[in-house]
């Protein structure tokens, strides 16, 4: 393999929402070397994803292609990045391309860690289960929802931190009320599997996600997560972590959310938090500079910040990051403060939404203060299906908002 060097002044690795708003945020603040590091060929808003596994919307509107979502003039290296080093500030790439920098913002995003749970990869390429969180088996998903009219539906997620925390509960709303609608749903025991002591992180919004899962019937396992599948004999196993015992329930379908980490590469790079087995990018939670590395940035769901994996998240993120880095830049304090804000678009039904808006303090922070965020509304979900997904495409990844 022939080995090739790059330079670029600022580095972006990874070409998902985080990259591409920072790319575009750089370039609008003037920062004529900007180079992209991203393998694939589609960019994906990956939040639609949930409403096309709850035939709400079609997947394929949730996929364009990354050349057209690349800011102008952003340097583009169709290559994964395989390893980093801080001290050197290069990067290495699949190809053989090393790509040298002067600042660095990494966002690679999360791996899907499918093989930690025995069974578990087999399972959702079989008949009975399937994940939201995979382009290609969204609209499985809905076609399993559709299909089902008696019997014990389970809808997972697992423990530790992962990208948009709601969508496991999500699609288990949509299908009860699909259910409902059908007149079924008394007819089909659903079974949600939750690694946390309650609902939500924020009590506000926990009452009233107990009070939609109530009325659904839905039986509610806290404390639990999936830890084995048998596809064949559809048999999973729950563990039950506060009570330390384990159950084998028989589906006829299974919603699964796999544990999610920062890539495999990251973790062995000296950028990684070593207190962390999850290996993230070791950054201030609020200046989101790394803390051993002054030119090197991270954002997006592979940074150690303690918020909610979300793309709102990011969008508050991408802000803070190029106002700091352009403050590194020109030796000056990095005044810039990201509070935490994530923000998670819950469906609590085919036409509802509950729109949990919160920060580093667990407690509601409101966009929208004239409206009652705290209870589930039919004007949110039109948020949820048109305004969040035009605001995406349009303004986010372009770096106006």
């Amino acid at each position: 393999m022939t080995t090739t060097a790059v330079h670029h002044h600022v580095l972006v690795v990874g070409g998902g929402s985080a990259g591409i708003s920072v790319a575009a945020r750089l370039r609008r603040r003037g920062v004529a070397d900007v180079g992209l590091l991203e393998p694939s060929e589609a960019h994906y808003y990956q939040p639609l994803w949930t409403l096309a596994g709850g035939g709400r919307a079609p997947v394929a509107q949730s996929r364009r292609t990354q050349a057209s979502v690349m800011p102008q003039g952003v340097a583009w290296t169709k290559d994964r990045a395989e390893h980093i080093d801080p001290d050197a500030k290069v990067v290495s790439t699949a190809g053989g391309t090393k790509v040298s920098y002067d600042y660095l913002v990494v966002c690679p995003g999360l791996q899907l860690d499918w093989g930690t749970v025995p069974g578990m990869a087999e399972a959702i390429r079989s008949p009975h289960a399937s994940t939201n969180y995979l382009y290609d088996l969204a609209p499985k998903t809905w076609e399993q929802i559709r299909a089902l009219r008696k019997g014990t539906a389970i809808f997972t997620m697992p423990s530790g931190p992962i990208k948009c925390a709601g969508a496991p509960q999500k699609i288990a709303y949509l299908a009860a009320d699909y259910w409902r609608e059908q007149g079924v749903l008394d007819d089909i025991r659903v079974v949600m599997v939750l690694p946390t002591p309650g609902m939500f992180g924020v009590k506000v919004f926990s009452d009233e996600l107990e009070r939609v899962a109530r009325k659904f019937g839905i039986e509610v396992r806290f404390n639990s997560e999936l830890v084995e599948v048998d596809p064949a004999g559809r048999q999973a196993v729950i563990a039950d972590n506060k009570a330390g015992t384990k159950e084998s329930l028989t589906y006829d379908l299974m919603h699964t959310v796999p544990p999610q980490s920062a890539p495999d590469w990251l973790k062995a790079t000296d950028l990684a938090d070593p207190a962390n087995p999850a290996g993230y990018v070791q950054v201030d939670k609020h200046t989101l500079q790394h803390t051993r590395y002054g030119e090197v940035f991270a954002l997006g769901d592979a940074g150690s910040t303690p918020n909610s994996k979300t793309g709102a998240a990011i969008r508050k993120q991408a802000p803070v990051v190029v106002d700091n880095l352009m403050s590194a830049m020109a030796g000056e304090p990095l005044d810039a403060r990201y509070g935490g804000y994530a923000s998670c678009p819950l469906t609590t039904s085919r036409h509802t939404m509950l729109l949990a808006e919160f920060d580093y303090s667990m407690t509601p922070a409101p966009t929208f203060p004239l409206i009652d965020a705290t209870k589930e509304r039919r004007d949110m979900w039109y948020l949820k299906r048109y305004g969040l997904p035009a605001m995406y495409w349009n303004l986010m990844l372009k770096g106006l908002a």
